[in-house]
């Protein structure tokens, strides 16, 4: 009789810590990158006793409680430094011990020193760009968000013309003449515009004379262009580029800057990187189509934000966007090993295998989606199916122990 008291026992904890989970799950109904986790029940059975037909069961073991890793729903926020992974994997951050946490939730912000923190404050971890460079194949640290800096200029080296001249054109007259500009930058960051005129001297034969705003240099006149580099140049009966050949790139010289920049030397190649020429003569109305120059202006930053596929981007004033951190993830083959400690973080476990750290979409690591959110995977329907399974179940154990109670009651009577 007392082990029969025993047996509903083991039922009632069990079912106490089923509805726990239950419990934690509900709780957690909304938690970002919150995982639900199930409960395993697993039987007791005593010794045989005589023939394995009058074995009896001793009731039910303490029960096992398994994170599930499953998929959660993305939903967008428009959060600048939000991200949620599509697939595996975990982000990776930092507490203030220095112990590594692997997280599902990417509701990031930034701390007072510009670090890249989870919403509990632990830093997160990935690379971030040295000098304009961003190495992903070394260790990862923590990602510090450069804040209201300048963007470091960079004087223009070369640049490229994307354009035809028209083979119809009439020697002396307009059609035989086009002026294409290009900004140029000096090596404090402004910007200065070079303008190239062609004039056709003949049959498949053009001039062309560089020239920038006279008041931009000194000794220059203002209102009256000061010319900084001039040639020739021909194309063959295909409409194609002949002289200068490729490998040869125009050489524009642009000293004396009033501002008090370095002279400039560019490079204007004629060419791109196959050897194809960017500059046509077809019987078409000349016409640049694209044009592009190394320079980098100085500009400040007026937003910084994640980007899909985690990388961190910082937007300029100039219009111009510049990668300056990436978010790690790292693969972890057996996530349900993983020890829960609270903040929506785990923490290794004694059988773990070791996390890969990379970026996101390799290695079998999941994608990241900027401006978004994994919700929570606790489906409340199936949630309170289990609260009612888990009560009737309970409810069924605690009936056991009062009718045994009543029976022993019975049998205590007996003797009077």
């Amino acid at each position: 009789m007392p082990g029969s008291f025993s047996i509903a026992l083991t039922g009632l904890n069990a079912d106490k810590v089923a509805l726990d989970v239950v419990g934690n799950n509900l709780a957690n109904l909304n938690t970002t990158g919150f995982k639900e986790s199930s409960v395993s029940f697993h039987d007791l059975v005593s010794s045989l006793s005589g023939s394995s037909s009058s074995q009896v069961g001793a009731g039910v073991s303490a029960p096992d409680t398994q994170r599930q890793f499953l998929q959660g729903s993305i939903q967008l926020t428009g959060g600048a430094f939000d991200a949620a992974i599509q697939g595996s994997g975990f982000f990776i951050a930092k507490d203030t011990g220095g112990r590594t946490l692997y997280t599902r939730a990417g509701n990031f912000q930034l701390d007072a020193n510009g670090n890249l923190v989870t919403a509990t404050g632990e830093k997160v971890q990935g690379w971030s760009a040295t000098a304009g460079v961003l190495d992903t194949t070394g260790g990862i640290g923590n990602i510090v968000i450069p804040q209201n800096s300048l963007q470091t200029p960079s004087a223009t080296t070369q640049f490229t013309m994307n354009l035809n001249l028209n083979a119809a054109g009439v020697v002396g007259d307009t059609t035989g003449t086009f002026s294409a500009p290009i900004q140029v930058v000096d090596s404090l960051g402004a910007t200065h515009t070079v303008t190239v005129t062609f004039t056709k001297t003949g049959a498949n034969a053009w001039k062309y004379a560089v020239t920038v705003p006279g008041d931009e240099l000194t000794g220059g006149t203002a209102g009256k262009p000061s010319s900084v580099a001039t040639g020739n140049i021909t194309f063959d009966a295909s409409g194609q580029l002949k002289t200068p050949a490729a490998g040869s790139p125009i050489d524009v010289k642009i000293p004396g800057l009033i501002d008090g920049a370095k002279d400039l030397d560019i490079s204007w190649n004629l060419y791109n990187a196959a050897g194809s020429s960017l500059l046509t003569q077809f019987a078409n109305p000349s016409a640049l189509s694209a044009s592009s120059q190394d320079g980098i202006a100085a500009a400040q930053v007026t937003q910084v934000a994640v980007g899909d596929g985690g990388q961190i981007i910082a937007h300029f004033s100039d219009g111009t966007q510049q990668v300056v951190a990436q978010l790690a993830l790292a693969a972890v083959s057996n996530p349900d090993s993983l020890v829960a400690i609270g903040n929506n973080n785990f923490e290794v476990g004694t059988d773990t295998a070791t996390p890969a750290v990379g970026t996101a979409g390799t290695g079998g690591r999941g994608t990241i989606q900027a401006g978004a959110l994994e919700a929570s995977t606790v489906d409340i329907a199936q949630e309170f199916t289990n609260l009612i399974v888990y009560q009737r179940s309970y409810q069924a154990n605690s009936r056991v122990i009062t009718t045994l109670d009543e029976i022993t009651q019975d049998l205590l009577a007996l003797k009077r």
